[in-house]
């Protein structure tokens, strides 16, 4: 992996995007010695979202699960049934 501080990095800037591009090498900027961001071959971008957006909904699938524990250990209904029980009671009231 390149590493390139942002003068030589701006300098270099249209070889460092076709390294990324055709060579799918993977280029670090830095300042005063802090890697502030990279330049990626669009693969790898497009890697890191779907493994973000797997992340993210493993996430919620694991939250979805703890929420319905939780309902069941409080006897709580599902709001499907909630809102059949409360049209019956209109009905019956009609």
């Amino acid at each position: 992996m390149t590493r390139l501080n942002v003068s030589k990095a701006r300098e270099e800037f249209p070889e460092v995007v076709n390294r990324a591009a055709y060579g799918k090498e993977r280029t670090i900027v830095s300042r005063r010695g802090k890697d502030m961001a990279a330049v990626i071959p669009i693969d790898d971008l497009h890697l890191l979202e779907r493994l973000t957006q797997e992340e993210m909904d493993r996430l919620d699938l694991k939250d979805a699960r703890a929420a319905l524990k939780e309902a069941k250990k409080k006897e709580t209904i599902p709001h499907r049934d909630l809102m059949r029980a409360r049209k019956e009671v209109y009905r019956r009231v009609k």
